[in-house]
């Protein structure tokens, strides 16, 4: 039997999530499969995956009817939908969760993203999602954006996991952590546990070097006359994202060294672990694989979609190379500076926030949508 690679990634000290979920891989048993099997331990849901799943499904008709005629409005509809889907999923991985006592074994969920940039609003709908799906294992995804960061020292005080997303920069991941750290102090003065709280920062990967590698592309296509000139901007192509995330899990050794860190771990905290997302290969000239193999470390997640787990099962090539070439890293970064190169690194975290938002905010309206048209067609004449 063909050696599946997913499962040597856990002997670094990395679980593996599925970046997936649909009500047909919970009710067909592929979920349980994976999770039992395949080496599948959290699986993260966001906006664009639930349109997906439920645009033009037929198998979630029943549930639709059933909310028409309970009269529920199109989004509390929406939400009976989901809450399901999750609950179940929550389920299924709750050995998991047991298992590696609270380490793994969590579905993430994320606030609606209109409210992205709304701080009371976004404290408000965790705790009512964490209440009414009901579930240990449940990590409510928050945005990373300014708004977002005293929210979630909110809801880590309130004893509720989180999962921050939508992080490109180092530094807005730094702020994360110590969001986190601030939560925990928070709950700890209030004389509550914190032994029984996780919480993962979600940094991007390949839509960095996607943004940057359109950039370098513009550039040469301008045409270079120096081929030296060519030749440091052909080299930052499809590095960049690789290098961000190695400097990021630097910081994590830091502040997990700090004596405000040390002071909480001896209380029971966790460690909030850096988890990689958008993990998928987007220009087919590199390695479909790329963004797991060159990321494998210790307190890690890589929360993987299904054509990309099945690539990495079949062939990731896997060691432990979260801390080869740092120093590497910190020069590409530096390099960019270049005049030759002239990438501002800030702008494009900026830029890539905005279109994050936008990119979950788009298919939820079009998932509210279709949902309304369906409601529609099945509605009783």
């Amino acid at each position: 039997m063909a050696t599946n690679h997913l499962l040597e990634i856990n002997q670094y000290g990395q679980s593996i999530w599925l970046d997936n979920l649909t009500r047909d891989i919970i009710q067909s048993g592929e979920l349980k499969d994976l999770v039992e099997n395949q080496g599948i331990s959290g699986i993260t849901s966001n906006p664009a995956i639930f349109e997906k799943a439920i645009a033009g499904n037929v198998i979630y008709d029943a549930d639709i009817e059933a909310g028409i005629r309970s009269g529920l409005p199109t989004y509390k509809i929406y939400e009976s939908l989901v809450f399901a889907d999750i609950r179940n999923a929550c389920d299924i991985l709750r050995p998991v969760y047991e298992a590696s006592n609270r380490l793994d074994g969590y579905v993430s969920i994320e606030v609606p993203p209109t409210i992205a940039h709304d701080t009371e609003a976004t404290i408000a709908e965790a705790r009512r999602y964490f209440q009414e799906i009901g579930r240990e294992n449940l990590m409510i995804k928050i945005p990373g954006t300014e708004p977002g960061l005293p929210a979630v020292e909110q809801v880590i005080a309130d004893g509720i996991n989180v999962n921050i997303t939508l992080l490109f920069s180092v530094e807005s991941y730094v702020n994360t952590a110590w969001a986190y750290i601030q939560g925990l102090e928070k709950r700890l003065a209030e004389g509550k546990d914190i032994s029984k709280i996780a919480s993962v920062a979600s940094f991007f990967l390949s839509r960095i070097d996607s943004n940057i590698d359109a950039k370098i592309d513009a550039k040469l296509k301008k045409g270079v006359d120096d081929i030296a000139v060519e030749a440091k901007l052909k080299a930052v192509k499809g590095k960049v994202a690789i290098a961000n995330a190695k400097i990021a899990y630097q910081e994590y050794k830091k502040i997990i060294r700090s004596e405000r860190w040390q002071d909480l771990a001896a209380k029971g905290a966790k460690v909030q672990r850096l988890l990689w997302a958008s993990t998928s290969t987007k220009d087919p000239d590199y390695r479909d694989v790329m963004y797991i193999e060159e990321l494998i470390g210790r307190d890690t997640v890589n929360t993987v979609p299904p054509a990309t787990i099945k690539a990495c099962a079949d062939h990731c090539n896997v060691s432990d190379r979260l801390e080869t070439d740092v120093d590497k890293a910190y020069t590409l970064i530096e390099n960019l500076k270049d005049p030759d190169i002239n990438i501002d690194l800030d702008t494009v975290m900026d830029e890539l926030l905005v279109e994050g938002i936008d990119k979950f905010i788009q298919p939820f309206q079009s998932l509210m949508n279709s949902l309304e048209d369906k409601i529609k067609v099945l509605s009783p004449v």
